[in-house]
């Protein structure tokens, strides 16, 4: 596998269970499934030889530029390669929101000329941990069975090719045309035409991001910046649940080459609550309204005392142990990389006054809350 994208040479999409992190060559090397803190499939991030990746880009060429942006009031991510003057292609990144299905869907379209792709999906799963096997349903379709996990499926519009664990496509888009590639779970429903069942995802997932931020009452300077943090926020809270993370992403160091590598796919009490208090101060009271529900399960469910843990998972369980994974290299050399998180071992007694500003503001822009 070639050489990882730099941390700020990403886009992340996500569907409110989970995220991915995009790279700006057209790479996905970051996914947690099918949770924020759930095992990685992709971990490329920490470690481009053995932690899993998922390409997608034309081949490398001397003048390949690319160009990444979202598609505006949206998660959907595009990603623009250049290739010599002549080739131009546009790559379409999202994952799926409020689908029956999970899924990740990939569609490369042809702008100008014809340029050939290559597409290399790469999982390891449980961290890099579990091996796997690849079974072919058919040339358009196959599935990894990982030893623990869930098994995930690759269809594409184009045939695909088993090559060890991972699976292989080459492919040519001239203008006009497409080629589409869906990841999901392997028990759901099978489609009878791949790219029309994709558009209609597309399609679906535009329309409700824009209908999200709609919602936002801001009206201030820099209302587009605004916006983009205030999905950012979006995309890390857990419709489910009600849950906010303080980031997708776990063992990147806060210091280049250091060992302050933590795993931050966890609901802090304060973090969450000062997120809270930007979305609803920016009109988004549903989210408020939600994070205080899963708080009040919290209180009524944790300590015998009353008193509260630093940090939750999203589920709001508190099975936080930390551990390291030591095959793997962590990004640019920077190791031990961990999982689990020890300082929810700590007594962090500001945690209540974040808790109690969030409660007050809730009750004052949210739903009154209760005795």
């Amino acid at each position: 596998m070639k050489r990882g994208n730099a941390i700020d040479e990403h886009g992340v999409i996500g569907d409110l269970a989970t995220v991915a992190l995009v790279g700006l060559d057209g790479t996905i090397d970051f996914l947690c499934w099918p949770r924020f803190d759930s095992p990685t499939v992709f971990a490329g991030l920490l470690d481009h030889e053995r932690g899993g990746s998922w390409q997608l880009a034309p081949l490398e060429g001397p003048e390949l530029r690319r160009k990444q942006m979202y598609l505006a009031d949206t998660n959907v991510l595009f990603t623009r390669f250049n290739q010599d003057g002549d080739g131009r292609t546009k790559q379409v990144d999202l994952m799926a929101v409020e689908d029956a299905q999970q899924r990740v869907v990939r569609v490369v379209e042809g702008v100008r000329g014809s340029v050939a792709h290559r597409m290399v999906c790469a999982p390891r799963f449980d961290y890099a941990r579990a091996s796997h096997r690849v079974e072919a349903r058919s040339p358009h379709e196959v599935v990894f069975i990982p030893e623990r996990g869930p098994k995930l499926r690759l269809r594409a519009s184009v045939p695909l090719e088993i090559a060890g664990l991972d699976v292989h496509a080459s492919f040519t888009v001239s203008a006009g045309e497409s080629a589409t590639f869906v990841l999901d779970a392997d028990d759901t429903p099978a489609v009878t035409d791949l790219c029309q069942d994709s558009q209609a995802t597309v399609d679906r997932t535009i329309a409700y991001w824009r209908r999200w931020l709609a919602r936002s009452t801001y009206r201030g300077r820099w209302r587009e910046m605004v916006h983009r943090s205030a999905l950012m926020l979006k995309l890390l809270t857990s419709s489910e649940h009600g849950a906010i993370i303080a980031a997708p992403t776990f063992g990147l160091p806060e210091d280049a080459g250091g060992k302050r590598n933590w795993d931050y796919r966890y609901t802090w009490i304060r973090d969450a609550g000062f997120s809270q208090y930007a979305l609803m101060r920016l009109g988004f009271t549903e989210e408020a309204d939600a994070f205080m529900r899963w708080m009040a399960d919290r209180a009524e469910h944790g300590r015998g005392d009353g008193s509260l843990e630093v940090m939750y998972r999203v589920d709001g369980s508190t099975c936080l142990d930390e551990s390291e994974l030591p095959h793997l290299r962590g990004y640019g050399g920077a190791s031990p990389v961990r999982i689990g998180n020890a300082a929810h071992e700590q007594e962090q007694l500001d945690i209540y006054g974040a808790l109690l500003d969030a409660v007050y503001l809730a009750n004052k822009y949210g739903q009154p809350i209760g005795y």
